[in-house]
């Protein structure tokens, strides 16, 4: 009889600290977001950059080239400037770029990080049931066409992916703002 009593009491310890947290945002939170991305007026800055990691990839930043706290897996951007900036139709961005390259870089390197200026060409913004937004859109810097995939949350939380179409997939996470005047 103690046993069933233990394997009870086990049983709810268990179900009850492995209960997953929902964050629940407030309707504060929730009308800024909405308020930021229907108005096309927000900022991201990234804190952290996860390139996809390939053999060469693996190589190179593991050489010790990188700050303390980064790897291969993600790199720490706190301390480098990074954005990206959408304002009406107009898009402005530098994100630095780790990862590999299928073309040429050209003279100089001045074309290492992805540096959008310019329209935001097929803009989507659906809003989840957990009143997150997924966001979609291409954009072009000076000699490469990118396809981006954000997804925003009310604790303005970002979540970016950027496929270019000669540089391997890189995301990026970091935090969302509205752009003040």
């Amino acid at each position: 009889m103690k046993s069933i009593y233990l394997l009870i009491g086990l049983f709810i310890i268990a179900t009850t600290s492995c209960k997953s947290s929902k964050s629940t945002a407030s309707q504060t939170e929730i009308d800024a977001l909405h308020s930021m991305v229907t108005n096309k007026q927000f900022r991201i800055e990234s804190d952290w950059a996860y390139p996809q990691v390939t053999n060469a990839m693996q190589q190179v930043l593991s050489s010790g080239l990188l700050q303390p706290g980064s790897a291969a897996g993600g790199i720490n951007l706190i301390g480098n400037s990074n954005f990206l900036r959408i304002s009406g139709d107009s898009i402005t961005s530098y994100l630095p770029y780790y990862g590999e390259r299928q073309m040429q870089v050209a003279y100089g390197g001045g074309d290492s990080a992805i540096e959008f200026k310019g329209l935001v060409e097929n803009y989507k913004a659906v809003q989840n049931d957990d009143h997150s937004y997924t966001i979609s859109f291409e954009a072009k810097s000076n000699s490469e066409n990118f396809n981006v995939f954000i997804r925003l949350n009310p604790k303005l939380n970002s979540d970016m992916s950027v496929n270019g179409m000669s540089r391997n997939i890189i995301r990026y996470s970091g935090v969302v703002m509205p752009i003040k005047e």
